[in-house]
């Protein structure tokens, strides 16, 4: 079976780590390049660990295009206290063999959609900038793209603040510009992404597969592990890897089509994604809201692709 293409926007920090190991192995979709922006950590961090956790899964053919420095508007914010300073856990990695191409993320987004016209699945797992800015210069992109699919926000509550989710908290104006673009667009965010934990133990059954790639997956989550522990939660939540495993294969999750917006000058709401899932309220249904998963059929599928690393 022909697999369709996907391009990865990301600020690879930990779960974004994760992530890239899973691509390796997916059943419907090939990565065919990845773009950075800032997020997680600063943008020289996460492009050199995209290049880093690449060539760890023995994919140095991806390209990787090095994009936003900051967001759109607001003053950047990142994640150092959960992902460490180089946004590995402080696990170093050997130095990339390769250089990120020279061409600009949102340029290369485009260059991709027109190449794989209609076909080209975005999933995009930190703030939003590198599509925003794709989407301003290009007005043509989203009829180019057969979706994008986004680690982002939440119909209920968030984890930066009350209100938002980390990834549009970083870049509220550029994540309601792209829910408002006209592509489909799904949402992963923290109500099925904090259903999708793994608990330490899980974790050390992954590292018990024994391969290179497992036992860096089950390494590089322990600080944030414990930083769950401190809000006595019972593990950690899988928020970029279930985003990928979900734009691959969507059968084990539950979706709702709904209207999404982002505030971007409340107060005390600024990054919260206000849908219309549990209001009398009927929006405009622009997007895709997913909200639940099968976690057993997540872990099965987990543990098949990182058990490949060891064949």
């Amino acid at each position: 079976m022909n697999k369709l293409p996907m391009l990865l926007d990301c600020d690879t920090g930990v779960d974004d780590a994760v992530a890239i190991l899973f691509t390796k192995y997916l059943n419907n979709l090939e990565l065919i390049a990845a773009t950075t922006v800032a997020g997680n950590v600063e943008v020289e961090h996460t492009t050199r660990n995209t290049l880093q956790v690449l060539e760890l899964a023995g994919m140095e053919h991806v390209p990787v295009y090095m994009g936003a420095s900051k967001p759109l508007m607001c003053e950047p914010y990142n994640a150092h206290h959960v992902h460490g300073k180089n946004g590995l856990n402080d696990i170093e990695l050997p130095k990339p063999k390769r250089e990120p191409e020279a061409m600009k993320a949102w340029d290369a987004i485009y260059a991709y959609a027109k190449r794989y016209k209609g076909e080209l699945t975005i999933v995009a797992v930190g703030p939003l900038t590198n599509l925003a800015l794709a989407l301003t210069k290009y007005k043509e992109l989203p009829e180019l793209l057969k979706r994008i699919v986004i680690m982002g926000g939440a119909a209920v509550g968030g984890n930066v603040t009350p209100a938002a989710e980390f990834n549009i908290y970083a870049d509220p104006e550029a994540a309601d510009m792209v829910f408002t673009c006209g592509a489909p667009v799904y949402m992963c965010g923290l109500d099925v992404t904090m259903r999708a934990y793994f608990t330490a133990e899980e974790l050390d059954e992954i590292a018990s597969l024994g391969s290179k790639q497992a036992v860096f997956a089950r390494d590089v989550m322990q600080g944030i592990l414990q930083f769950y522990r401190t809000y006595k939660l019972g593990g950690v939540a899988f928020h970029d890897p279930v985003t990928v495993l979900y734009a691959d294969d969507d059968s084990y999750f539950q979706t709702d089509h709904a209207g999404v917006r982002v505030e971007t000058k409340g107060t005390l709401t600024r990054g919260k994604t206000v849908t219309d899932l549990y209001s009398d309220k009927q929006m405009e249904h622009n997007a895709y809201v997913v909200t639940n998963l099968d976690r057993e059929a997540f872990k099965k599928r987990v543990f098949e692709i990182m058990a490949k690393y060891g064949e």
